[in-house]
């Protein structure tokens, strides 16, 4: 009789796979920084893919010095404004947040969001801050996105917080005493051929079955009661169904991370990106935009969280050069 062999189906490491709580997706977690103080990070709206041909500057790769052809995502970084500074205390439970500074006149399009910010002074606020200093463990700075900049259909803004990294908390303070009110490029966090991690939500698939969640055998057609399922879900003792046994439920609309997404392009002349008629399903380009290579999560028009590299990169700090960028891309009357 041959031996009995149940390898693992699906990856352990995404479970539980339930619905992320939101459709922006959540940081869990900030690099440390040493340095100046600077932000950690950004936010864009996935725009779609197309492909380049670039120079590989990996010296270890096998095709070192040749032009190879690479898969692309184009995500459109409109600046962001700035509106506010929160001070956050450690505490047994995890930070807690202590005190917090507003800009004193907030945007219309702000009034959708935020719906009071307390009534007190951009100087007053910081006053507060300045106050409690030794008691701050953390600084994060307030931003709104614009989406009346991008080619979304949405005037409400999405707001984020953003750590500051590096250098004191006097430091910090002074550090973001200049940012509060003012438009924040992405060009003023990160770099053009900079690592970093990006954290969005996947693409919603609804409720389906074990062969399509997990990736499971479809069983011989003289199989008791299921084809589509496993043979057994489990022992009789512990007389329930583990964790790891595929079962139907909810699929994809996860909260999800990838680390060390390289910047191949970063850009202000959509020119360059935008084919005639716009992208498929987004439309034009118009201001800032980054070029990551490979895949990102999510559909286009999808808020991304982009985030400093937690994790060392093998990738050269400067950016590959690029030889030809394909702006094919079928608008939706020319595909029907």
């Amino acid at each position: 009789m041959p031996r009995v062999r149940s390898p693992k189906r699906g990856s352990r490491s995404f479970s539980p796979r339930k619905r992320a709580k939101s459709i922006i997706g959540r940081i869990k977690y900030w690099p440390e920084h040493e340095g100046d103080p600077t932000l950690l990070g950004f936010a864009g709206y996935k725009a779609g893919m197309t492909h380049v041909f670039l120079i590989e500057d990996r010296d270890r790769a096998p095709d070192f010095g040749k032009e190879m052809k690479n898969a692309v995502t184009i995500i459109d970084t409109p600046p962001m404004l700035v509106i506010g500074l929160r001070a956050y205390e450690k505490t047994y439970d995890g930070l807690m947040a202590l005190t917090e500074a507003w800009m004193d006149i907030i945007p219309v399009d702000l009034y959708r969001r935020v719906k009071t910010h307390g009534g007190a002074s951009l100087a007053s606020g910081l006053k507060r801050i300045e106050k409690v200093k030794e008691y701050v463990a953390e600084l994060r700075v307030i931003v709104a996105t614009q989406p009346r900049l991008a080619s979304v259909e949405k005037k409400k803004p999405e707001l984020m917080e953003i750590v500051i990294g590096g250098g004191s908390v006097d430091d910090q303070i002074e550090y973001a005493r200049g940012l509060i009110g003012e438009t924040l490029s992405v060009s003023d966090v990160f770099a053009p051929g900079e690592s970093i991690d990006v954290i969005g939500v996947t693409k919603g698939k609804g409720f389906q079955g074990p062969v399509k969640r997990w990736g499971i055998r479809i069983l011989q057609r003289k199989s008791r009661k299921t084809v589509r399922g496993v043979g057994s879900i489990g022992p009789w003792k512990p007389r329930r169904v583990m964790p790891g046994v595929p079962r139907a439920g909810q699929m994809g609309f996860h909260n999800r991370t990838e680390f060390n997404k390289r910047i191949v392009i970063m850009d202000s002349d959509s020119e360059k990106v935008n084919p005639k008629g716009g992208i498929n399903k987004y439309g034009l380009v118009r201001g800032d935009y980054i070029m990551l290579k490979g895949s990102v999560m999510g559909p286009q028009k999808r808020l991304i969280k982009l985030r400093k590299a937690v994790r060392k990169s093998r990738y050269p700090s400067e950016p590959p050069r690029v030889t030809y960028i394909n702006t094919e891309f079928l608008n939706k009357m020319e595909a029907d």
